[in-house]
């Protein structure tokens, strides 16, 4: 079969024999691929510098019988070394692998593709607080599987409104009026900016600092709660 071109991220390595590696591979056009790697843990091999994780690659992949497929070919088109600088933000980016793994195996999506890269060059810009990064990923990952938070209307259906407090009712994960609830108009303009942007444009937005502890915590309790 002819070799197939395409963007990859690793999502895992293990390794196979004296030196090869098995790779799992996302893709924007086929999802998630296994991949044997042959001879890639040789010092010389032209394609282990290509295949990092942490990085978005240029690959070429031959379609095997069976479910591994074989690289034949690599190349490093983005390298986000940054995050490896930083343990908060390297941890958080296994996270982020770890649960866009979970979520393609079921699913082929291109978006899946985006959602990691953009988490990744989300993580590997320090302009970007990690706060801002974790809560879109986390709202986008929900989005994506259809558990989105709701963000026009309170638990009984009625439109959330300008200068009202909210809390948050994990139950029906929806905003219930309160007088002295936690959620304001504020937190709600901001949850809506991360359900709808990148991490970079709210990066831009003035003031919402103090908002971001929880916004962060609420988006963390949408899947991982």
């Amino acid at each position: 079969m002819k070799p197939i071109r395409t963007k990859a991220i690793v999502l895992r390595r293990t390794n196979y024999g004296e030196a090869d590696r098995i790779l799992q591979l996302l893709t924007p056009e086929h999802g998630k691929v296994s991949v044997m790697a042959k001879g890639v843990r040789r010092e010389k091999s032209k394609l282990a510098g290509a295949v990092e994780l942490f990085a978005v690659s240029d690959v070429s992949l031959t379609p095997g019988k069976g479910e591994i497929w074989t690289l034949t070919g690599a190349k490093m088109d983005t390298f986000f070394a940054h995050i490896m600088t930083d343990y908060e933000r390297m941890q958080f980016a296994y996270e982020v692998i770890k649960q866009v793994s979970r979520s393609a195996e079921q699913v082929s999506d291109p978006a899946y593709f985006t959602l990691l890269t953009t988490a990744l060059m989300s993580l590997n810009d320090p302009v970007v607080a990690l706060d801002i990064t974790v809560a879109w990923f986390w709202l986008q990952l929900a989005i994506l599987e259809g558990q989105g938070l709701n963000l026009a209307t309170d638990v009984n259906g009625m439109k959330l409104v300008e200068d009202k407090n909210y809390a948050f009712d994990p139950e029906t994960m929806a905003f219930v009026f309160e007088e002295n609830g936690e959620f304001t108009t504020e937190h709600i303009k901001l949850l809506r900016l991360l359900s709808a942007q990148s991490p970079q444009v709210a990066t831009k937005v003035k003031g919402i600092t103090p908002l971001l502890a929880p916004v962060r915590y609420l988006a963390e309790r949408v899947i991982a709660g």
